[in-house]
């Protein structure tokens, strides 16, 4: 329900307001006793739609109407706001081949909704000294989602772990509203190809003085 206050009928106590008719026009300016027997006659309501103006702005019209035009407006702007907020998908350096497969569905299936995605790779413990490994790993997920997804902010290192932001493919809602108009008896398109194997884990001793090679 809109928490937005709307002053009507004998709520509004001005002696005088400018008022507009039901059917748009510009009444003009007239006393509030006036304009509330001009709603009656037509069974409406005067409601205010403008209280800083001087004198303020009236209208006759349905005011349960106006409150759900009102509400309907909220409603659609809580959607859109939903609809484009961030979301994210953690990984893990050493995760194994399965989950993997989850999250990038996951992370897809994001992009395809519109949604731009903060990937973020946490190293635990001795992973944190191969950071190399995770850079590999971002690569490898930018080459799994190219056909959907693109980088935005390439990895950065952020503590104990790296964080990349990536978005919606240039032209994928195009590509969607083409696809949605092709008939059903065009043939089958081949299926896409597999994804490249995980990077090989370290070995348990870390190698010492191991730098974070720049992705390219």
């Amino acid at each position: 329900m809109s928490r937005t206050f709307i002053r009507a009928n004998f709520r509004i106590r001005v002696p005088e307001v400018r008022l507009i008719g039901s059917d748009g026009s510009q009444v003009g300016v007239m006393p509030t006793r006036q304009a509330l027997t001009m709603a009656e006659r037509e069974g409406l309501d005067l409601v205010e739609i403008s209280s800083s103006a001087s004198p303020p702005v009236c209208r006759i019209m349905d005011l349960g109407k106006y409150k759900y035009d009102l509400e309907k407006k909220e409603r659609e702007a809580k959607k859109h706001h939903t609809a484009t907020r961030m979301k994210e998908v953690q990984f893990h350096a050493n995760v194994e081949a399965h989950d993997y497969q989850t999250k990038l569905r996951k992370l897809k299936d994001f992009v395809v909704e519109g949604h731009r995605v903060k990937v973020s790779l946490y190293f635990r413990g001795r992973e944190n000294a191969h950071q190399d490994l995770g850079y590999l790993l971002m690569k490898k997920v930018v080459a799994d989602c190219e056909d959907v997804a693109s980088p935005e902010q390439m990895p950065t290192p952020m503590g104990r772990s790296l964080i990349m932001m990536m978005g919606p493919k240039r032209g994928l809602r195009q590509q969607q509203q083409q696809a949605a108009t092709v008939p059903s008896t065009q043939a089958p398109q081949a299926p896409p190809p597999s994804p490249s194997p995980l990077p090989t884990p370290p070995a348990p001793s870390p190698a010492p003085g191991l730098r974070n090679p720049a992705m390219r």
